[in-house]
């Protein structure tokens, strides 16, 4: 396959602003979003803030140690005749609820800028500046932003190191000569702004002493800035090819170029690098090249898909979500810990993981050939896992039970909702069992066993015998995937309880494989989980939701789940079928989510409702938006949804090349009529 034409057709280009649609570079640790200008000169045009942040900049507000994660209030909940306490409402601990579920926080590392001045010094704004026409070549990973200030030209290239946290940018044009453009870079203050997430987005430029910005070392070409904040430290290493840093503001330094000589009085390069110790250094030339092997590397290596040829006129556009998901997903989601919703572009729930997305964020990887990046996020599992063992044991149980937001330190988090969810406990399993099927080494099994293991006697530990029905119950109390239900009156959703069958399934093939004898309750509890609940031929949400399809058709209709994301031994294809057909009817799609429009076609994929697949992956509907940045849009404030692009790369995967039994090189998924599917490198699903 021709994957450079592939690629090359879906370079974002723009020649206008559109303020919900920055671009991004980064390397999975670390990214720098951008507006029109190739810096974050202009951020107030954007919707949302441009980020500078990565997987280690994190912050406690006052301290690492003025609240543990045990000091919240604990609701108690009847389960199944003893009181197991879940910390779900701030209680008479208002202040602790709200500063474990606030921190730690992911931190913006700093806004970097140009200034641009005219002729006597004045600095002028958005209003002077134009003729933008900016382009993200996604084979290269480089940004090219070319544009006007008063009608004068300035060509700029952006780039992030592959294996830094680190800019390289290049500026060319006469303002740099006439002294009439600057860069600087400005420290925001490092505290939320509201309880809210959704209210504490907008950067805090106040409140200057609540940080410290200090200039440690500077040198021809050269400077050491170092970051305070509580007990939270990071230094910034900026290096340049020509000029003089003053420092400008309490929090910011401003670097005025100087010319380097008859033939560069117009040019200027710098890198700026981050990190918690060290910055790393570079030329921006060798930071450029870098970069340009590192992506043709990821786009030459694993798997591809072009619908070329194809006479459906949605082809082009879901080829189209299919190349910038890769990329997204590769910049925000590819690092060593599982990432927010939004990736490293801006904090969405004070940048905390929500570890029931971490499936949707990199499950896809593996399905594309490119496992070793699902693999980066695993260890953090084993990091935390005595923190998972010390959740499960306070509240009764076995093993480990991995809670469901978290920071880096992976703390559980109160919230209304998160600490109910269940459906985040397999999740390790299944990517676990993804990582073996990539690489299956006794290696593989050996560094991933505690997690499999350990999750899966969790789970045996958490279901519930039921003499009534001869089966195991999950729940209550629980809150299902579809987040609209109580607490304490949900009872067997279908989705978790095949995940439940699914993933003790796999534990006892993990113990087969190592030649262990695996725990004798795995699969006895997975041979006899409780049947999925159904009423008038269409499966509930839970069993004790008759109203599944009137008053409660909303959010996400993870009944789905049970057959499409995973093989539904305990599914009835036809009952589900007409659950599929139901739910199309009738759902509430503007309540919806992006990664739902996937589950959808995954499931009408192994009906064999092929059409419907399609119809589904590429419905109309708001939440179902990728933008021209490639975003998956939900509303808003949350403008970049990353669990909607990798469920659609899970979706395509699982649609071009078949599943587990349905292993099809004629794209089962996909209509044999209006659709040419070339793919290579992709792997079957489940």
């Amino acid at each position: 396959m021709e994957r450079k034409q592939i690629v090359q057709r879906h370079h974002p280009e723009f020649d206008r602003l559109n303020p919900l649609s920055p671009l991004s570079v980064g390397n999975g640790e670390f990214a720098f979003t951008a507006d029109l200008t190739g810096l974050q000169t202009f951020p107030e045009q954007y919707e949302v803030p441009l980020g500078t942040q990565s997987n280690w900049g994190w912050h406690f507000t006052g301290g690492r140690r003025r609240f543990d994660w045990k000091d919240a209030a604990l609701q108690p909940f009847d389960t199944h005749g003893r009181q197991v306490g879940y910390p779900m409402k701030p209680g008479d601990r208002e202040g602790a609820y709200q500063w474990l579920r606030q921190n730690p926080h992911r931190l913006h590392l700093g806004r970097l800028a140009f200034r641009f001045l005219d002729e006597s010094g004045e600095e002028l704004d958005y209003g002077h500046a134009g003729g933008f026409r900016q382009k993200l070549d996604l084979w290269t990973g480089v940004l090219s932003s070319r544009f006007t200030v008063r009608g004068v030209p300035v060509d700029v290239t952006t780039v992030c190191h592959p294996d830094a946290d680190m800019l390289g940018v290049k500026v060319v044009s006469p303002l740099v000569g006439k002294g009439q453009l600057q860069v600087f870079i400005r420290f925001p203050a490092p505290d939320m702004t509201n309880a809210s997430w959704s209210k504490s987005v907008k950067l805090d430029w106040a409140n200057d002493h609540r940080h410290e910005t200090v200039l440690l070392r500077q040198e021809d070409g050269a400077a050491w800035i170092e970051r305070t904040m509580d007990e939270d430290r990071y230094a910034v290493r900026w290096q340049w090819s020509g000029g003089r840093l003053e420092q400008t503001g309490q929090h910011e330094f401003t670097l005025h170029p100087e010319g380097t000589g008859e033939t560069h009085v117009d040019e200027l390069a710098f890198s700026v690098g981050f990190a918690p110790g060290t910055p790393a250094a570079a030329e921006v030339e060798d930071i450029t090249a870098a970069s340009a092997r590192h992506w043709e590397a990821f786009w030459q290596s694993g798997g591809a898909i072009s619908f070329e040829g194809s006479s459906d006129p949605r082809a082009f556009e879901l080829e189209r979500r299919v190349v910038l998901s890769q990329w997204l997903c590769a910049v925000h989601s590819g690092g060593s810990m599982p990432p927010q919703e939004t990736g490293l572009m801006y904090n969405s729930w004070f940048g905390k993981a929500h570890l029931e997305m971490h499936w949707w964020h990199a499950a896809h990887f593996a399905l594309w050939g490119r496992a070793s990046i699902l693999r980066r996020s695993m260890d953090w599992y084993d990091r935390i896992l005595p923190i998972a063992r010390e959740l499960a044991r306070m509240q009764g149980y076995e093993g480990a039970r991995w809670p469901k937001m978290v920071g880096f330190d992976g703390y559980p988090c109160p919230s209304p909702v998160a600490p109910g969810l269940i459906w985040q406990q397999p999740h390790p399993i299944a990517m676990a069992e993804l990582c073996y099927k990539a690489e299956p080494t006794t290696a593989t099994l050996r560094t991933l066993r505690d997690i499999v293991f350990e999750s899966a006697d969790f789970m045996v530990s958490y279901a519930h015998w039921n003499e009534e029905t001869g089966a195991f119950d999950l729940g209550p109390p629980l809150i299902p995937a579809q987040e609209c239900h109580p607490m304490d009156g949900s009872v067997n959703p279908p989705y978790e309880l095949e995940y439940w069958r699914y993933g003790l399934h796999i534990a006892v093939k993990w113990a087969s494989r190592m030649g262990i004898r695996p725990n004798p309750r795995w699969a006895e509890v997975a041979g006899r989980m409780a049947s999925p609940p159904q009423k008038d031929g269409v499966y509930l949400a839970h069993a004790l939701a008759p109203d599944t399809f009137t008053a409660k058709n909303h959010d996400h209709p993870s009944m789905l789940c049970a057959l499409g994301v995973l093989p539904g031994r305990l599914i009835d294809r036809e009952t589900m079928r007409r659950t599929l057909k139901k739910v199309k009817d009738v759902w509430q799609w503007e309540t919806a989510w992006g990664w739902d429009f996937p589950v959808c076609a995954m499931t009408a994929a192994r009906l064999g409702e092929r059409d419907l697949a399609v119809d589904f992956l590429l419905m109309d509907e708001v939440k179902n938006t990728y933008l021209p940045n490639g975003h998956n849009y939900q509303r808003p404030g949350l403008s970049a949804y990353l669990p909607g692009n990798g469920g659609l790369l899970a979706a395509v995967a699982m649609m071009a090349c078949g599943w587990e039994g349905q292993e099809d090189p004629g794209a089962p998924g996909f209509p044999s009529s209006g659709w040419n599917v070339q793919w290579e490198g992709l792997k079957p699903w489940l």
